[in-house]
């Protein structure tokens, strides 16, 4: 399914949210990538219980469904008031985020805060034996994702020179580590394009490269196995995460920061 596939679905109910504005009380719109599970989904959790309104993307449905079930149950209001918008985006594809760009803009308008949280890592393997399809389905998510991110949102948000963007990088952004080479190339490529868009942007914006941190994800499974289980859990992580996303402000802008 398309995002406008999906943003027709919740045409309806969009109607019904739109005088909300931002959330309310002084909420504001962050638009998070992979929102589905792990880190995006604590995220999206933690800061709409903060009052915030959440636009969430991820290549998966099923889950999408799950988190609004989550976020409904997390909210006082009925379902058909929710200020959440869900939607089935492919981060990779460039058409897909111009299409998610133009549902959020003609539903939300431009956000206040994009977290590019989408993100994938190769299993534990030598660099010559990644196979191709591979090291680029992780080039083409964590880097390629977040430039077709900035390619349709920034134009909009520097238009009215307001915005925070946030891109997850990762410790292996900043350092290297054996068997996850196709990883650590994609985050150090994070903090380099980061610190690159800070120089073009306008006064009062800012775009920072955040580093989450050593969090139980299925990501970090994947490399550390059962071993995951002793750091500490996404919802934990999302109080800290969410405070500190919250305020950052133009001073931040290029900065490389840790949870």
């Amino acid at each position: 399914m398309t995002a406008t596939a999906t943003a027709m679905t919740a045409t309806a109910s969009w109607n019904l949210m739109t005088s909300r504005g931002g959330g309310g009380g002084g909420g504001r719109t962050v638009l998070i990538t992979g929102v589905s599970k792990g880190l995006g989904q604590a995220l999206a959790l933690e800061l709409a219980k903060r009052g915030h309104s959440i636009i969430g993307c991820s290549r998966s449905q099923d889950k999408l469904d799950s988190l609004r079930s989550l976020l409904s149950s997390s909210s006082s209001d009925a379902a058909a008031d929710s200020p959440h918008l869900l939607l089935n985006v492919d981060v990779r594809s460039n058409s897909s985020v111009e299409e998610l760009a133009r549902a959020v803009m003609d539903k939300t308008g431009v956000p206040d805060i994009i977290v590019n949280n989408a993100g994938t890592i190769n299993k534990n393997n030598k660099i010559w034996e990644v196979p191709a399809e591979e090291f680029d389905a992780v080039i083409d998510t964590n880097v390629k994702g977040i430039a077709n991110m900035l390619r349709h949102f920034l134009p909009p948000m520097i238009q009215r020179k307001h915005g925070v963007i946030v891109n997850m990088s990762s410790g292996w952004g900043r350092s290297g580590a054996a068997l996850v080479a196709p990883y650590c190339a994609s985050k150090w490529a994070v903090e380099g394009l980061t610190k690159s868009v800070a120089k073009e942007l306008p006064d009062g914006m800012a775009i920072v490269a955040l580093n989450p941190g050593v969090i139980n994800t299925d990501m970090l499974a994947s490399c550390f196995g059962g071993s995951a289980s002793l750091y500490q859990a996404p919802d934990a992580w999302a109080v800290k995460a969410a405070a500190m996303i919250l305020n950052l402000t133009g001073a931040d802008n290029g900065a490389s920061l840790t949870v």
